[in-house]
């Protein structure tokens, strides 16, 4: 278990030691305060030429906001805009930024997630640390009216027009504190000035509503639900009944190198399948041999990390080798979907009218 691992273990299960960090929590929490309050005083930022939406969390780890922002993308096309999401990308080092990513990008140019939500939601994308200057380039170099904001609820320089914050609903807050003796980027009542809370499973309205949200702020509820598996190397895909159907060996072996790997392994567990969890720090390259395990045991790994191995030509190398030809043929990648009210993508799609309207 690695360091990361073990501190949002601790955070989890609110560990004695923790209490140690509370003075710097403390500090943490009247710093981050401040400094939002002192940006948005004397940076307002600039409105855009389009609507900004922020998805963001007020955590560290992974909570859904990339599954969610591809299906808003999904849905926002359906109901007539023309979306384009800008993202710091994490991970990723390019020649020069903003750097426009699409489905050929180097993942090791693009960062993992950039590149994943280029391929999936098939809109424009461009990665740069200063969110300004990325979503600047995307509406001059891009037909779009529409901007999304692929976290940065906390890039207080960068003008938002709405913002939604994405809860894991299985972890909820952690501890409830703040950084470093918790999981909090900012304390919960954040909550109270955001425009939408979609919780991610778990508990619902009720985690949301032990924090004091107002009647301001709507509390929204998303479902992960497995789709497909598809091969890495062959890029064949069946749907996951078909899948389960097929492979009656229900042991696998789970790779997951995500903010939050425990929730890989439990939407495999409820696939009735007995996952054995090989997890890696969030954003971590992962090569062959990660997905090598001495068995015949199908091996599944997220759609982030597919990214990753397909871009580093990991996967590439397993195909060609005879040696890992078996090995090759037994990875296979679990494609999700977020499932969301249409109601909630009505409201939203008539505030942004609203907005445009406005403009």
């Amino acid at each position: 278990m690695s360091l990361e691992q073990r501190i949002t273990k601790a955070w989890q299960l609110d560990s004695p030691w923790l209490k140690l960090l509370l003075p710097l929590s403390w500090l943490f929490r009247i710093i981050s305060g401040w400094r939002r309050r002192h940006i948005q005083s004397r940076h307002q930022g600039q409105p855009f030429d389009a609507p900004l939406v922020i998805v963001g969390n007020i955590s560290v780890g992974g909570s859904g906001k990339t599954p969610l922002l591809v299906a808003l993308v999904s849905a926002l096309k359906q109901r007539g805009f023309k979306p384009g999401v800008v993202s710091r990308g994490y991970g990723g080092k390019a020649l020069s930024y903003p750097l426009a990513v699409n489905a050929q990008t180097p993942v090791a140019e693009s960062g993992d997630e950039p590149l994943l939500i280029a391929q999936l939601a098939q809109c424009p994308v461009v990665v740069d640390a200063d969110r300004n200057a990325a979503v600047a380039y995307l509406l001059s170099h891009n037909d779009c009216d529409l901007v999304l904001s692929d976290d940065g609820l906390q890039h207080y320089r960068l003008h938002r027009d709405i913002e939604i914050v994405v809860v894991d609903g299985q972890r909820g807050f952690g501890n409830g504190r703040c950084l470093p003796a918790g999981p909090l980027r900012e304390s919960p009542e954040r909550l109270r000035q955001v425009d939408f809370v979609v919780v991610n499973g778990g508990s619902g309205e009720a985690l949301v509503s032990d924090k004091g949200v107002g009647d301001n702020v709507s509390c929204e509820q998303m479902q992960i639900a497995p789709q497909r598996m598809t091969r890495l190397c062959s890029g064949l895909s069946q749907p996951i009944d078909q899948w389960l159907q097929e492979h009656q060996e229900k042991s696998v072996h789970a790779v997951a190198a995500i903010g939050n790997p425990q929730r890989f392994a439990n939407t495999l567990a409820s696939l009735g399948l007995e996952a054995e969890l090989h997890s890696h720090d969030d954003h971590q390259a992962l090569s062959a041999t990660d997905l090598c395990f001495g068995d015949d045991l199908a091996v599944i790994v997220t759609a982030k990390d597919a990214v990753k191995l397909l871009g580093s030509g990991h996967s590439h190398s397993l195909s060609e080798s005879e040696s890992h030809d078996s090995i090759a043929d037994n990875i296979w990648v679990l494609e999700i979907e977020a499932q969301i009210e249409n109601d909630f993508i009505d409201r939203l799609a008539a505030q942004l009218r609203g907005l445009k309207a406005k403009s």
